[in-house]
This record gives structure tokens, C-alpha cells and sequence, in this order.
């Protein structure tokens, strides 16, 4: 049908439109890298959630994933599957989002970067409750769409607690009296209940999981080895990272013991 070719192209367009808007962010194109632009508010030592610099890469193996579901996307049998109908569009305007977040904070815009950073949560979210209702149609499918837009979801929920933490530092917010390592810890316990409430609502998927533990212990990582230090920052990012993956294994086992229940 014309309007599945159509969803085909507009998701094509849309990752293209991401790699050019990431290559802009890494500093390609005469562009300022993302630790460096905005005053360097998102940079490692900015704030006591911001992951060690390595904790990026994660975003190599995302992109791979979005690349591989853009060609897989196009194979003939998911041309009219339901599944790849009911996400495409999401997907693609989750790529758009992600060019336009890079693209506002190459502007310098941190509290627009925070608006659609949420929005682009939002839209993950979305497909979280497409991807987990509906059956992959072969292997292939779990782990290219499943795995893909899983890693997606949990790296982008601890990327918007740093992103919010240092636009509300670059504001000026003193944190109404209360310490910057106990808003920390509260916020890191927040990102442990999502984990944990994905955990739960996605059968215990290890790739949602997976992505933010990662960021959670490269958290932990910033605050041991760089600036600014934190013992406590890094205790409770390790504590609530290891709470999404016992959760996660958890829900997963009793899921296989109980195959009536899955979802």
C-alpha cells in the first residue's frame, strides 16, 4: 500500500536526518562537540549526574540498532505487518527529536533541550507499549526492534535526569536549601522505580536494563575517579543500577516458570 511505502520513506528520511544531526553534535561539520557546547553544562564533571565520557558510546551501538531496523523495516514481509505499522512513525519521530535535542544544544538552548528530551521519552514510551503488546515476528524481529528501541528507552531515562540537572545548575537553582548529593540520590532512587516499573510492565526485557545500568554505573564512575567526587552519588548509583538488573533477572525467571502469565 502506498501509505506503508510512505511510513518506509518517512523512517529512512528521519535516521538520516539523525546521523547528520549527530555527526554535527560529535563536532563534524564545524560543529561544537555536546560535552563542549552550552558552556560545557553537559559535560562529565558538570554535575554530579553526569556519566563518565565513555558512557556515550553507548550511542554507537543504538545507532547501529536504528540503522538495522531502518533497512529491516523495508524487508518485504514487514512492508504491511501490523507491528512495523503501528511503530514506524513513532520511530521516526523519535530520530527527529533526537537530531532536534542535539541540534538545541549546539544553540546553546538547555531548557529547550529539556522540553524535548521529555517529549522524545515520551514518544519511547509510546513504543515501549507498542513493542511489548505485540509479538516479534521471528527472532530477528525481537532483537532488532525489541533490542534496539529497549536500549533506546533506558539510556534516554537516565539521559534526562543529567539533562534536567544541568540545565537547572547552568540556571542557577540552589536546591531549595537541600544538599546537591541528597537531590542526587533522589533522583537516582527515581530512575531505580522506572527501571524496576519496566522491569515489571516489560516482562523483564535486558535491554531496557542493560541501558540504564550502564548509565547508572557510569555515574558511578564520574563520581568515584573524576569531578565532582562523590561518594555517596556513587554509592547509591551502583545500588540502584543493581536494583534494575536483580529486578530484571527476577521478573524475567518467574515469567519462565509461569508461562501462563507473560504478557
Amino acid at each position: 500500500m502506498t501509505s506503508d511505502r510512505v511510513r518506509q520513506t518517512g523512517v529512512t528520511v528521519a535516521f538520516v536526518l539523525c546521523l547528520i544531526g549527530t555527526a554535527i553534535g560529535s563536532g563534524a561539520f564545524g560543529g561544537t562537540p555536546i560535552d563542549e557546547a552550552a558552556g560545557g553544562a553537559l559535560s562529565s564533571d558538570a554535575t554530579l549526574l553526569a556519566p563518565a565520557g565513555a558512557a556515550f558510546s553507548i550511542w554507537s551501538v543504538i545507532y547501529t540498532g536504528l540503522g538495522a531496523y531502518t533497512v529491516y523495516q523495508w524487508f518485504p514481509s514487514q512492508r504491511t505487518a501490523r507491528r512495523q505499522r503501528r511503530l514506524g512513525w513513532w520511530v521516526a519521530a523519535s530520530l527527529l527529536l533526537n537530531a532536534a535535542w542535539i541540534l538545541s544544544i549546539q544553540a546553546g538552548l538547555l531548557g529547550g533541550s529539556v522540553l524535548i528530551i521529555l517529549v522524545l521519552l515520551a514518544v519511547l514510551a509510546a513504543l515501549f507499549a507498542i513493542f511489548t503488546t505485540t509479538m516479534p515476528t521471528s527472532t530477528m524481529d525481537g532483537i532488532i526492534t525489541d533490542g534496539t528501541l529497549g536500549l533506546y528507552l533506558g539510556w534516554v531515562c537516565v539521559a534526562v535526569c543529567a539533562n534536567l540537572t544541568a540545565a537547572l545548575v547552568a540556571a542557577g537553582f540552589g536546591g531549595f536549601g537541600i544538599p546537591p548529593e541528597v537531590w542526587a540520590a533522589i533522583v537516582l532512587a527515581v530512575v531505580a522505580m522506572i527501571g524496576v516499573r519496566l522491569a515489571f510492565h516489560g516482562s523483564g526485557r535486558f535491554a531496557i536494563a542493560a541501558a540504564i545500568s550502564w548509565g547508572l554505573m557510569w555515574i558511578l564512575v564520574g563520581r568515584t575517579f573524576g569531578a565532582p567526587e562523590s561518594t555517596t552519588t556513587a554509592v547509591v548509583a551502583g545500588l540502584a543500577a543493581a536494583t534494575v538488573i536483580l529486578t530484571t533477572v527476577t521478573v524475567r525467571a518467574r515469567r519462565r516458570s509461569h508461562p501462563a502469565t507473560r504478557s
